[in-house]
């Protein structure tokens, strides 16, 4: 994949898709499913519901980790903890008590608040990106309500089982299953998902909590269960999904930097996004 790749694809999948759609790997899922139908094939099998099912996700892990506080005594986090890291003041420079911090800081947030401690959106407000006239009709709080909702009528009692549960609804059908199917669709191609067949799905339902994460430990049942049968160097290495440097690309590819300049604009006129922060960007 190249900017060019990228900068060619742009046009194509945002005239494509039936609204707006903001998971950038989407273009490499577009190539890859191209570049099978150049090759005769016509129907794709694609993975995605395997992290659902078993656990493959590493905020799963990140969020195990900020479970463990609520394990230390509530006098101990109130009186100790939290005052210490609400006041250390010069010594957030420093390394091991600035990650302290930040550790005490996010596992006060109940979930799923604390999932949305990474939206970009929210760190930079939201009124400093998209123009007060939209958010005026608009319920900012919404978003985060609807996540609320979803979490708190989860019957699953283990955080994993939750997660998992919040995923099936948001992740895997707002945005996954969407990506794929537009872009095998845009290439001629059919795609089917078999981890998502009812009787798997049924399956993973039965599994233990910790079968599915084992203390920080991702697809704990799934790599048991198919060692021996698939190679190690398969089970034991790093995830890679379909993510592509499009932060360095934009600030270094001429034509991609236009493609966004452009599209940013637009929105600016058309008094969706903040004139502001595309001035900002484009300084």
């Amino acid at each position: 994949m190249t900017p060019r790749n990228v900068a060619d694809a742009v046009p194509l999948l945002a005239g494509a898709f039936d609204q707006p759609f903001g998971n950038a790997s989407v273009v490499p899922a577009y190539f890859c499913a191209r570049h099978a139908h150049a090759h005769g094939i016509t129907r794709m099998l694609a993975g995605d519901g395997g992290d659902e099912l078993f656990g493959g996700n590493s905020r799963y892990a990140t969020q195990q980790l900020f479970s463990w506080y609520e394990h230390v005594p509530v006098s101990l986090r109130r009186f100790v903890l939290e005052p210490a890291a609400a006041h250390l003041g010069v010594g957030r420079k420093l390394l091991p008590v600035r990650k302290l911090f930040r550790y005490v800081e996010q596992a006060t947030v109940p979930m799923p608040d604390r999932i949305e401690e990474y939206n970009l959106l929210k760190r930079v407000g939201p009124r400093n990106v998209v123009s007060a006239s939209l958010l005026d009709d608009v319920d900012e709080s919404r978003p985060l309500a609807l996540l609320r909702e979803i979490y708190g009528e989860t019957l699953a009692r283990s955080l994993i089982n939750r997660m998992l549960a919040l995923d099936f609804r948001i992740t895997l059908f707002d945005s996954d299953l969407p990506k794929v199917n537009g872009a095998c669709d845009i290439a001629n191609v059919e795609v089917a998902y078999p981890l998502l067949d009812d009787e798997l799905l049924a399956f993973s339902l039965r599994l233990e909590p910790s079968f599915k994460l084992r203390g920080t430990r991702l697809r704990y049942f799934f790599k048991k269960a198919l060692r021996g049968f698939l190679p190690p160097e398969v089970l034991t290495k790093q995830k890679h999904g379909f993510g592509l440097p499009f932060g360095v690309w934009l600030q270094s590819d001429a034509r991609l930097k236009s493609i966004a300049a452009e599209s940013l604009s637009g929105l600016r006129d058309r008094g969706l996004i903040n004139p502001s922060f595309v001035n900002n960007l484009s300084s």
